[in-house]
């Protein structure tokens, strides 16, 4: 509000003094004088309380030989700040003060406080003394603004460190498998071949899935192949015929097993399977082998360049061709894991059936925090986790133990992005915002929403809107940026998390646009919590409402 401050009572003292003939022109032009505050209220940034005071003086109103001097004073419940004295000189004063022509004129300065408690209901005052040959007048104390808005300190500041997350998989694929091999060129399945300890293994696993509650067969496959030697369409039927007989001595293998009818499918020439037996295999010049496939996709030129090596297609005839004539017998299986309620259930009664990952899942199940850190603590332990190491930082930043906090965090190898946000999270935590931006600056996207926290802090509020648009979890501290933006329609829309403090900040929002039934509405809401009802009592945020 732009107020306007009637100098009469305070220039006809001053002006009985060091010009009484004046006097009566004084007090008549003295409604004339003009004084505005900008902010009209008054507005706390970055711990810091600043306003523009702007005096607009009448011609014949400042005496040319006075200096006038104007101490601002922000009053407030506990005490009184001032700001540094203003001084003016008349134009035939001899000094390095602002120089206010008595034709009159326009006088802009700042004023600066410091914030402390309880300045929210503090009005700005203005106290002057006229001087003149020796002798000082005591001007009448006027305010010229009302109230500081606090609104950035409702920054919720402690900072967000999500957990790792686990791998924990609810459902797990796996596969059963077994092959038979077949002669050269030849299609006939072995009766040895039925036999072997690749098939009879995959018959136990057969049994054993059916045994298992906890498996199911998905589907079941039957796909043959042909080593990659001789002509490709040559190839491609012998693969045909293997899948064949390949399909009929599945019927051989799984017969009593209850067993749904596979998928045949027939593969042709099997570079896959070369590539990857030669990865794995000792051969002479195996990467020579590796980059003619790399080289070549021609099937007929990828033989000749292989053959052409000599010293090592020997190598290849005895030790890995042999292994591409062949069929492959899967099931495809899926895994129903530990539901969330027996994991939990399993802390209790057999702990250590728990491997790494169902140990860091179940520690995010539970909701008690201590429980969490003996789970954390656990992982470590037994499996030297690195991602228990970080939660149990993390748990323990909940709980406020920061040494404890610092300590684990100190001894996660992992050093990513997450951890130098933690660390800036601690630096917040202990009240050293420079420290903490620097780390949420090197933790890139993973310290942006609690850089947007330190730019709230710092006042620069667009910046803390463009880092908290897309922040997860609360949604506090975005609301509160576009807030302090002006930006109320997305403020609003942003504020979908229920909780006190939210309805609180609905409640300013709704106050801005002058809506008085929803700040009646969620002030009820945000008076559940003790502390806001306390601030709402004050805050100037509702000064139209009381």
């Amino acid at each position: 509000m732009k107020k306007e401050l009637k100098l009469f009572a305070a220039l006809a003292v001053s002006i009985a003094m060091v010009a009484c003939s004046s006097a009566e022109k004084m007090a008549q032009l003295a409604q004339n004088v003009k004084v505005s505050c900008n902010p009209v209220v008054l507005e706390a940034v970055a711990g810091s309380i600043d306003a523009d005071i702007t005096v607009t003086y009448p011609k014949d109103y400042f005496h040319p030989k006075a200096i006038l001097e104007v101490t601002p004073v922000l009053v407030y419940n506990g005490g009184e700040a001032k700001s540094k004295v203003l001084k003016y000189q008349g134009e035939k004063v001899k000094d390095n003060y602002k120089a206010v022509s008595s034709n009159g004129g326009v006088v802009k300065d700042k004023v600066h406080f410091d914030y402390v408690e309880g300045m929210e209901q503090a009005h700005l005052e203005l106290r002057g003394v006229a001087r003149y040959k020796g002798k000082a007048i005591k001007l009448p104390t006027k305010k010229v603004a009302d109230g500081v808005n606090t609104t950035y300190m409702l920054v919720k500041q402690e900072g967000q460190v999500p957990y790792k997350a686990d791998n924990y998989q609810a459902v797990i694929k796996q596969t059963a498998e077994g092959q038979i091999l077949y002669k050269v060129n030849s299609s006939e399945v072995q009766s040895k071949q039925l036999k072997s300890a690749s098939i009879a293994e995959f018959q136990k696993e057969l049994d054993e899935i059916r045994s298992n509650s906890r498996k199911t067969i998905t589907g079941t496959e039957v796909v043959a192949y042909a080593s990659p030697e001789g002509g490709e369409k040559y190839n491609k039927k012998l693969s045909d015929n293997r899948s064949k007989t390949a399909d009929k001595a599945w019927q051989n293998i799984t017969k009593g097993k209850d067993i749904a009818d596979p998928e045949v499918k027939s593969i042709g020439q099997d570079w896959e399977g070369f590539r990857e037996l030669v990865e794995k295999s000792n051969i002479q010049d195996k990467d020579l082998i590796l980059r003619v496939l790399s080289m070549y996709s021609d099937p007929a030129v990828r033989e000749s360049e292989i053959k052409n090596i000599s010293e090592v297609y020997s190598e290849l005839k005895s030790g890995v061709l042999p292994e591409l004539r062949r069929a492959r017998f899967i099931a495809n299986v899926e895994y129903q894991n530990y539901t969330p309620e027996e994991l939990v259930q399993l802390i209790e009664d057999n702990i250590d059936v728990l491997d790494e990952e169902a140990l860091l899942h179940a520690a995010a199940l539970v909701n008690n925090t201590d429980k969490k850190i003996e789970l954390y603590k656990k992982a470590v332990d037994k499996y030297d986790s690195d991602r228990g190491q970080f939660n149990l930082g993390v748990a323990y930043l909940e709980k406020g133990q920061l040494a404890n906090a610092e300590h684990s965090f100190r001894k996660v190898q992992t050093k990513d992005d997450e951890l130098e946000n933690a660390f800036g999270v601690l630096a917040l935590r202990k009240g050293d915002v420079q420290s903490a931006e620097q780390h949420f600056k090197k933790a890139k996207d993973a310290g942006k929403a609690n850089q947007g926290v330190v730019d709230i802090l710092n006042g620069n509020y667009s910046k803390a809107a463009q880092e908290l648009a897309d922040a997860k979890g609360c949604c506090h501290n975005t609301v509160l940026a576009y807030i302090l933006n002006d930006q109320l329609d997305k403020a609003e829309a942003a504020a979908r998390c229920a909780s006190p403090e939210v309805a609180y900040l609905k409640a300013i929002i709704a106050a801005r646009k002058g809506n008085g039934n929803d700040v009646t509405k969620f002030l009820k809401e945000a008076r559940k919590s003790a502390s806001l009802a306390k601030r709402e009592a004050t805050d100037i945020e509702f000064a139209d409402y009381r």
